[in-house]
């Protein structure tokens, strides 16, 4: 388990017991609307008994920022979800790089049922047109092999399994951009913006998305949508948002900082809120709830928590694709730590511009335990944006990992009044 507590199990248990707990997250259960920026007495605690842990909570410059919900059981399994909260700060901004790919797949699945065009779905072939610069084309194709088509299911499963960046702006350009953001506005997450592809494209040119088409096998069209555009420039909540000392541009360092204004914004309290909506629909109130089947549900799940690998998925079988490809928290991406088949993560994860997060939901069948754990760091210690230059594998992983795991161990141990039965997130699941 790494570096062991300092604390012992009852003395966490207590301080758990006794903290100032901060109110549920926006959504699970209607009684709160925000977060309490104060940190945890508990998992303040928790962070400095671990040697590695105090490092990096303990220092600025890494900008922790975390999440851990308890979930409580009653006899009925309803859950209950209390969080614990470390240095949240909703106004500390940090770039959410591939995080966005949650609310994405998730409004591509309500987005198909909202069109309710006959033929039309998660596995019918899509093509992409272009109608303005920085677009790409995906003709249509006909599928020679299913794993490889292009369609909406392909791409989800390329985003969840491995974070693939080309299928997440193809969904970006299925939805369009006003469109998504005035969707997660309407779930509740009205400070959130998704505006830019993950492509070198200016901000006018991801204001407008491609034209799309569905087509049957033998390539008859069963639904056209025209090109989009929004006439809206979005920028931060935040106002101006300057970070780093420097920035490079090619291979030239400019002295000034990288200017995030237009760029993705997230907050670590959002995309907890939206993964728990997902794995726990009925814990959001109706009207934030998601517009999906229940098989839409059980695809989701499944291809949040499948590693490459088991996942089925044949473009994935190759072993780069080894089993924590990204699962930051408790693997640490290590390529060498072997998957704990009892223990489930559903998570979502990002690294870019030397920040690293993650946001995940840990069920654990061997120990009947379960919790939501959601963490981000800046691991950059030149200050240089853009310089490839970032303390990953040295500081932000080994600190998720480690993370991860010191929760996970103490979760296995804390009382709780009824065990969880956690059927529904270990039933076998047929390769979709």
């Amino acid at each position: 388990m790494g570096v062991a507590f300092l604390l012992t199990i009852t003395t966490l248990v207590t301080l758990a017991a006794n903290s100032r707990l901060a109110p549920p997250l926006h959504g699970s259960g209607g009684r709160g609307e925000r977060l309490t920026s104060e940190d945890s007495p508990f998992l303040d605690s928790l962070l400095k008994a671990n040697p590695l842990l105090k490092r990096v909570a303990t220092n600025p410059q890494y900008e922790l920022q975390i999440i851990y919900t308890q979930i409580n059981r009653d006899a009925q399994n309803h859950p209950t979800f209390i969080p614990h909260t470390y240095h949240l700060n909703p106004r500390q901004y940090f770039n959410p790089a591939s995080l966005v790919k949650l609310p994405v797949v998730a409004l591509s699945l309500e987005k198909l049922n909202d069109l309710n065009k006959p033929g039309v779905t998660r596995r019918t072939i899509m093509a992409t047109g272009t109608a303005y610069r920085c677009q790409t084309p995906v003709p249509f194709a006909a599928p020679a092999d299913s794993d490889r088509t292009a369609t909406v299911g392909n791409y989800i499963k390329r985003m969840l399994l491995v974070s693939d960046n080309i299928a997440y702006n193809r969904l970006y350009e299925f939805l369009g951009q006003r469109p998504l953001n005035e969707r997660l506005a309407q779930l509740g997450h009205p400070t959130v913006r998704i505006t830019r592809r993950f492509a070198p494209c200016d901000t006018a040119a991801n204001r407008h998305t491609n034209p799309i088409s569905f087509h049957t096998p033998s390539g008859d069209t069963l639904y056209r949508e025209a090109a989009k555009f929004n006439p809206t420039s979005y920028t931060s909540p935040l106002g101006r948002v300057l970070k780093g000392r420097a920035h490079q541009a090619g291979r030239r360092v400019i002295p000034e900082p990288y200017d995030f204004t237009t760029a993705n914004h997230l907050p670590l309290t959002d995309i907890t809120t939206l993964l728990q909506s997902i794995l726990f629909p009925e814990s959001v109130p109706a009207a934030q709830r998601l517009r999906l089947t229940p098989a839409d549900y059980a695809f989701l799940r499944r291809y949040l928590h499948a590693t490459p690998h088991e996942s089925g998925f044949h473009p994935y079988a190759p072993v780069r694709y080894f089993d924590a490809y990204k699962k930051y928290l408790y693997y640490g991406r290590n390529p060498e730590t072997p998957r704990q088949s009892p223990l489930r993560i559903y998570n979502i994860v990002g690294m870019s511009h030397g920040y690293l997060a993650d946001v995940a939901y840990f069920a654990d069948s061997l120990h009947q335990s379960e919790f939501l754990l959601s963490a981000v760091l800046y691991v950059n210690q030149d200050g240089i944006i853009n310089d490839g230059a970032y303390e990953y594998d040295t500081i932000g992983q080994p600190f998720l990992a480690q993370l991860g795991r010191q929760i996970q161990q103490y979760e296995t141990q804390r009382p709780r009044q009824h065990q969880p039965n956690l059927t529904e997130f270990f039933a076998p699941e047929p390769i979709r």
